[in-house]
């Protein structure tokens, strides 16, 4: 069972910010939260009234998809075992003919960021909807943003059909999770909400979550960090991932992102980790434009009153050694000059003010693994 914490509020009205105008327009996904909760997945595929459902995965989960495709018996009609990273074009093509040759009209997404983003880019060609069965701590479930990779270029958008209209969080499911793999997903997560919390259209709802869902990653990735199999800490770090995918899904983005899509993009650099190293840096960047953010970050994570948000994430990571450089994951120093111009070519919004020469410093620092300052 997960004990869920009530965040501390501010203690006036003026520390929200409510002088800002904003507008709540969110649209909901059906949520089935718990241990063992994957015993519901035959009602809720009656429930979308789907008859025909196509089970996406990694190659390396081909196992948890084969249970789940018993599970449905004969309204599985197979499963695509190709999903990858970054979702290339040429794999979204073959996964929409798969589907169209097998006369699908559901899509299961069993796994982590790469197979929901398999699942979206089928549902934004043939409006099938998807249901998500999360075993990382991503959180594209909970977002209606795709991801393309065409000639070495992510390219990302939004749309309400790509949105899952059922997510089952089945913290069992997510044991099997390697340590390392289980960190640098849940900082990929963290920084979800991170850059949530000073998004151009930003909200004080958005914000709670976003704190909340720092708080729980944090402290369930580091119970996890002394016991991988802790069921708890893994409904807590999956309580999190959800508010923090929430999050994404319903405000902006900002370089933090903008940079990693690069990387992961043009570069082929593994996603979460490659959100591990950054997303320090990054907030590093935004520190003194955007202050109330910083301020909830250091108390989502119990930082220091001394500490920077910056310098209590890279704190976090290195406690839990996860990767502190992009050197580590394969980038050589010579591409920092390219992945500065392509991040440059077509920015996102950002709170502070978007300059060649300091994010060419940012990714130097995030080359070598320097704590940010």
């Amino acid at each position: 069972m997960v004990i869920l914490r009530i965040p501390t509020y501010p203690s006036t009205l003026s520390e929200y910010s409510m002088n800002t105008d904003f507008i709540y327009d969110i649209p909901q996904s059906r949520v089935i939260f718990g241990a063992g909760s994957i015993k519901f997945l035959q009602r809720e595929i009656e429930l979308l009234g789907a008859k025909k459902a196509l089970v996406l995965c990694t190659p390396e989960q081909v196992e948890l998809a084969e249970k789940i495709s018993s599970i449905l018996g004969d309204v599985s009609v197979g499963i695509y075992s190709k999903a990858v990273m970054h979702v290339p074009i040429e794999s979204a093509k073959e996964a929409r003919e798969v589907a169209k040759e097998l006369g699908a009209d559901c899509a299961i997404a069993v796994g982590g960021g790469s197979t929901t983003g398999l699942g979206k880019a089928i549902a934004l060609e043939y409006d099938l909807p998807i249901l998500a069965i999360p075993t990382t701590y991503a959180g594209s479930e909970m977002t209606p943003v795709y991801g393309i990779t065409e000639n070495g270029i992510k390219k990302t958008g939004k749309d309400p059909r790509v949105l899952p209209k059922t997510v089952i969080y089945d913290p069992e499911l997510t044991l099997t999770l390697p340590l390392e793999m289980s960190i640098t997903s849940g900082i990929n997560a963290i920084a979800h909400a991170a850059e949530g919390l000073y998004a151009q259209n930003g909200n004080p709802i958005m914000s709670l979550l976003a704190e909340e869902g720092i708080r729980a990653l944090a402290d369930g990735l580091r119970k996890l960090k002394n016991n991988a199999q802790d069921i708890e800490a893994r409904s807590l770090c999956l309580y999190g991932a959800w508010l923090c995918g929430y999050v994404l899904g319903n405000v902006g983005m900002a370089i933090h992102h903008k940079l990693c899509h690069t990387l992961g993009g043009s570069f082929n650099l593994p996603h979460a980790p490659t959100h591990t190293v950054v997303l320090p840096h990054a907030i590093s960047y935004n520190e003194k434009a955007a202050p109330e953010a910083m301020q909830r970050i250091k108390r989502a994570l119990n930082a220091p009153t001394e500490s920077t948000a910056a310098n209590a994430l890279f704190k976090l990571i290195k406690d839990l050694d996860g990767p502190l450089s992009l050197a580590s994951l394969g980038l050589t120093e010579p591409d920092l000059d390219k992945a500065t111009d392509i991040a440059l070519a077509n920015p996102y919004w950002n709170p502070e003010p978007i300059e060649k020469n300091a994010i060419r410093h940012l990714l130097q620092n995030a080359y070598n693994g320097t704590n940010p300052n």
